[in-house]
C-alpha cells in the first residue's frame, strides 16, 4: 500500500504550482516551476485513478451490506479487485525518484577493444547498429569524430544523438560488448572472441559545467578526408584540450567554427559524465543491485554469430534475433533492461 500521506503531499505541491503559475507577474522562475508542473502531471493523473480506485472498491465492499444492492457489488467487486494491483504498480513507477538527465540528449562513444582488425569491424557494425535504432525512433544521428581502419573496421567514434528522452533509453548500452564469430580474416574457419566498447553520456548544457578558457588550449589542424574532392585543404579541424583532466576533444566538419562549438559541447559533456560518475560513486553503496549505467570496463552484452544468439548478462536475457538486433530492433532489450531497473529501485524503497 502506498502511503497516503505520500499522495497527498504530491497533489498539494501540484495544486500550488498551478495556483503559483495563474499569477505570471508573480514568478521570478516561470520557465522552472512550468517544467516541475509538466513533469508532476502525469503523476497526479496516475494518482487520481488511483485513489478513485480505491474509492470504489471501498464502496462496492460497503454495498455488499445492502440487500438491495448486493448483487451487483459481487459483481463488480473482482474486476475493481483485479485492476488494483496494475494501477498501483503505475503510481509506484511515478513515485520513483528521476534521473534529470534521462529527458536529455546524449552523446554516444564507441572504441574497438581486444582482437585488432576483428574488433574494429565489430565496432563498426555497433556503430551502424545505434544509427539504425536512433533513425528509427526519430533522432538526429550526427558522426562528430570517427577513425576509421583500411578493412572497413572503427578503432572509435563519437556520436550526436538528439532527440527527447535519448539519454534515458539509451543509458544501459555502456560497457563492453563482446563478439563471438569467424572473422573475415580467419582462413581456418576457428570462432574468435573480441569486444568494443560503448559509452552513453547525457548531454550537457552551459549551465551544467564551467569551463574558464584558461583551462583548455585550442589547436586547429587539417582534417584527414577519404580523398579526391573531400580531401580538406584548410586547417579547419579542431582539437579541444582540457589541461585540468587531459580530456581532448576533436571535430572535422568542413567549418571551423562549427567543429570550435561542436568540440566545446563534446568537451562539456565528458565533464558533466565525470561530475555524475563522482556523484555516483559516493553512493555506490546503495545502488549495489542495480542494472546502472554502470561500470563502462563490465562485460555487458555477447553476440554470438554461430547461433543467432544475444545474451544480456546483467538480466541473463537471451535473445534469438541477432540478425534483427544489428539491424537495429534494441527496443525489447532496453524495455528490459529499463523495466530490471526499475524492479531494483523499487525494492530499494519497500520498507
Amino acid at each position: 500500500m502506498i502511503p497516503i500521506d505520500k499522495l497527498e503531499q504530491i497533489k498539494q505541491r501540484f495544486a500550488f504550482l498551478e495556483a503559483k503559475m495563474s499569477d505570471v507577474s508573480g514568478v521570478d522562475d516561470f520557465a522552472t516551476l512550468s517544467k516541475e508542473y509538466a513533469d508532476l502531471r502525469p503523476v497526479v493523473e496516475k494518482v487520481a485513478a488511483y485513489q478513485t480506485l480505491l474509492r470504489d472498491i471501498a464502496e462496492a465492499e460497503e454495498m455488499l451490506d445492502d440487500p438491495e444492492m448486493k448483487e451487483l457489488a459481487a459483481e463488480e467487486l473482482p474486476e475493481l479487485r483485479s485492476a488494483l494491483p496494475d494501477v498501483e504498480h503505475g503510481v509506484q513507477l511515478a513515485l520513483l525518484p528521476r534521473d534529470e538527465a534521462d529527458e536529455r540528449s546524449a552523446i554516444l562513444e564507441i572504441r574497438a577493444g581486444t582482437g585488432g582488425d576483428e574488433a574494429a569491424l565489430f565496432a563498426a557494425d555497433l556503430l551502424r547498429m545505434y544509427q539504425r535504432y536512433c533513425e528509427n525512433a526519430g533522432w538526429k544521428f550526427q558522426v562528430v569524430e570517427e577513425n576509421t581502419t583500411e578493412l572497413g573496421g572503427l578503432k572509435e567514434a563519437v556520436c550526436n544523438v538528439k532527440g527527447q528522452g535519448v539519454f534515458a533509453r539509451l543509458k544501459f548500452e555502456s560497457g563492453v560488448h563482446r563478439v563471438q564469430r569467424v572473422p573475415v580474416t580467419e582462413s581456418g574457419g576457428r570462432v574468435h572472441t573480441s569486444a568494443a566498447t560503448v559509452a552513453v553520456l547525457p548531454e550537457a548544457e552551459t549551465v551544467d559545467v564551467d569551463i574558464p578558457t584558461t583551462d583548455i588550449r585550442i589547436d586547429t589542424m587539417r582534417a584527414s578526408g577519404a580523398g579526391g574532392q573531400h580531401v580538406n585543404t584548410t586547417d579547419s579541424a579542431v582539437r579541444i584540450t582540457h589541461i585540468p583532466t587531459g580530456i581532448m576533444v576533436v571535430s572535422a566538419e568542413k567549418s571551423q567554427h562549427r567543429n570550435r562549438e561542436i568540440a566545446m559541447q563534446v568537451l562539456r559533456t565528458r565533464l558533466y559524465d565525470l561530475k555524475r560518475q563522482q556523484a555516483d560513486d559516493e553512493r555506490a553503496a546503495n545502488r549495489k543491485g542495480q542494472v546502472g549505467s554502470g561500470d563502462r570496463s563490465e562485460r555487458i552484452r555477447t553476440y554470438n554469430f554461430p547461433q543467432g544468439r544475444l545474451t544480456d548478462h546483467r538480466i541473463n536475457l537471451t535473445l534469438y534475433k541477432l540478425d534483427q538486433v544489428l539491424q537495429g530492433d534494441l527496443n525489447e532489450i532496453i524495455d528490459a533492461l529499463i523495466a530490471d531497473d526499475q524492479a531494483a529501485r523499487l525494492a530499494d524503497m519497500d520498507p
